[in-house]
């Protein structure tokens, strides 16, 4: 009786979030890099667009399920690498390996650099030449692609870009709209 309770009672918050089961599931959001910026994605995921993805910094391949879409937000920081007890090298691949499954297993990927020209370097510059070559879309807030480096990777992929995170929400929402996973 109490599961029961408990189930109907989570089923009324998703739905009072605006979220469906169906939408909960469809979208994977992980970290390539460990910078902090993935979690400023899922805020503006769970409070502009109203969806609560799947949420694991240190995703592997064999986590994804049934996702339509696996969302990777790119930005290195030695200080978050560190703290998951990953070296660069590491990161790098885990983030190739589970790119690829999400590929390979039919799933579109959004690769997303919020952190602008101040989240790039040596460092986040590896883990965005690891994980763009694996994007059907890309989204980049102003100041991250100022040397073309998206650009040249993405090569024929269009880039959409945001003035700061908070505005990645209606690039963001025509995505995932594009996909089917929002209205």
């Amino acid at each position: 009786m109490k599961k029961g309770l408990r189930l109907a009672l989570g089923a009324l918050l998703l739905l009072a979030l605006g979220v469906t089961a169906a939408q909960a599931a469809d979208v994977a959001l992980t970290s390539v890099g460990q910078s902090p910026d993935t979690m400023m994605v899922r805020v503006v995921l769970k409070n502009t667009l109203k969806l609560d993805p799947t949420y694991n910094a240190m995703m592997k391949a064999g986590d994804l399920k049934d996702e339509k879409v696996l969302i990777a937000v790119v930005g290195g920081s030695s200080k978050g690498l560190g703290a998951a007890g990953i070296n660069p090298e590491d990161e790098a691949g885990r983030a190739k390996a589970l790119l690829k499954a999400a590929r390979d297993g039919g799933k579109k990927v959004l690769i997303m650099h919020v952190g602008g020209e101040g989240r790039r370097g040596t460092l986040s510059d590896m883990f965005i030449r690891e994980a763009v070559p694996y994007a059907d879309a890309l989204i980049v807030v102003d100041g991250g692609n100022d040397d073309g480096l998206f650009n040249t990777l993405a090569k024929s992929l269009e880039i959409k870009t945001a003035p700061n995170v908070k505005g990645t929400n209606a690039p963001l929402k025509e995505v995932l709209a594009g996909w089917g996973i929002l209205k």
